[in-house]
């Protein structure tokens, strides 16, 4: 989207943009902790359908008007943005809501169930002209965008080979207990993620080949995936996901990354040290995250990503310009979740434009891993 094709904000003459977080669930109190330090915005509104849950945000974060559904406060409300965090199948209605009243939306992660829903919800915002972003926000992460920002700088020369690793043993269904009940898990929920920061990395994708495999007998879906991804520009890269990874020392929620490339190398380790090899000799940089005083162990990587996606978003808003993870640009992260399955799935090579053709098939469910 161009900023041509943007509404600018109601209230974009002045310093404040006012916005409401339709549900109020497991992850959408790290959303309301770091709205309260975005300049230049604030939650006026929560929404959700369960009132008990809903009264509980209120009381917390000091927010009065509440409502249990989300026509009635859009409606009732004067809004610059809706925040959505709720799960995948409200998404389309939620953001067509939105966009039919006007009002800019961040939708969280899945985008939607299928490709057609997620096309959907872009050719909406589009026809509203309001801005429409996904809180894509691993790749907001502080060692991740040090890791891009160095690539990008050519510290190792040209990539050709990348690897971007997520392996774990952390117990995510405690927080989130629908997880287990999932046909499509790994994949869809965490490696949706790492998907998008090969893609943030490496470019854009050409065809795709996946294993998938579920080792944890108590849940539905797939627990591990390994996808290798021809990239558009000539890279290589692994795409490793796991829950079902035993360490030594847990490294939950981080993410490692390999890069080899025509001048050395680059790795991101453990605890966030990001170590650039070149023949002029080996840096190692810390790539922490900054400390808030709401973060809490081991969550601090994604909740400070949390906190710079809402920035981006904002400033974004500001200058009418559209955001990095736009619903357009995720259109092509969820089309590599959907070919992982695919590929799993027939046991093949998958080019990316075959799955562009073949949408509307590609979002109907069925238990893949075995």
């Amino acid at each position: 989207m161009s900023a041509s094709d943007m509404q600018q904000p109601r209230r974009s003459g002045q310093r404040t943009f006012d916005g409401a977080l339709i549900g109020c669930g497991f992850f959408a109190r790290n959303h309301l902790h770091a709205w309260r330090e975005v300049e230049g915005a604030r939650i006026v509104a929560l929404c959700d359908a369960d009132e008990a849950r809903l009264r509980a945000a209120g009381r917390e974060f000091g927010i009065e008007r509440l409502y249990t559904d989300a026509a009635t406060m859009l409606q009732a409300e004067r809004l610059d943005f809706v925040d959505i965090a709720t799960t995948a199948a409200s998404h389309r209605a939620l953001v067509e809501m939105a966009a039919s009243a006007r009002v800019a939306a961040i939708c969280q992660k899945p985008f939607a169930p299928t490709l057609d829903d997620a096309r959907a919800m872009v050719d909406a915002c589009r026809e509203a002209g309001v801005s429409l972003m996904v809180h894509e926000n691993f790749r907001w992460q502080s060692a991740l965008q040090a890791a891009g920002a160095a690539l990008r700088e050519g510290a190792i020369g040209k990539p050709f080979w990348g690897r971007v690793s997520f392996r774990s043993a952390f117990d995510v269904f405690s927080g989130q207990p629908y997880l287990a009940q999932n046909e499509r898990f790994i994949v869809e929920d965490l490696g949706i993620h790492v998907l998008d920061i090969a893609r943030f990395l490496f470019g854009d994708v050409s065809r795709l080949s996946a294993n998938i495999a579920r080792v944890n007998p108590a849940i539905r879906g797939e627990d591990v995936a390994t996808i290798l991804l021809s990239h558009e520009n000539g890279v290589s890269s692994v795409v490793d996901c796991s829950y079902a990874t035993r360490l030594p020392h847990e490294l939950f929620p981080q993410t490692l990354v390999e890069v080899d490339g025509s001048e050395g190398t680059l790795r991101l380790l453990a605890d966030y040290r990001l170590q650039i090899h070149t023949a002029a000799g080996t840096e190692t940089r810390d790539a922490a995250p900054p400390a808030l005083t709401w973060a809490s162990s081991p969550w601090e990587a994604i909740q400070h990503s949390v906190l710079d996606i809402q920035k981006h978003w904002v400033d974004c808003l500001r200058r009418g310009v559209e955001p990095a993870t736009s619903g357009r640009d995720n259109l092509r992260t969820l089309a590599l979740v959907e070919a992982t399955y695919l590929s799993a799935r027939e046991g093949r090579s998958v080019h990316m434009s075959e799955v562009e053709r073949n949408a509307a098939t590609l979002g109907e469910r069925g238990t893949v891993a075995r």
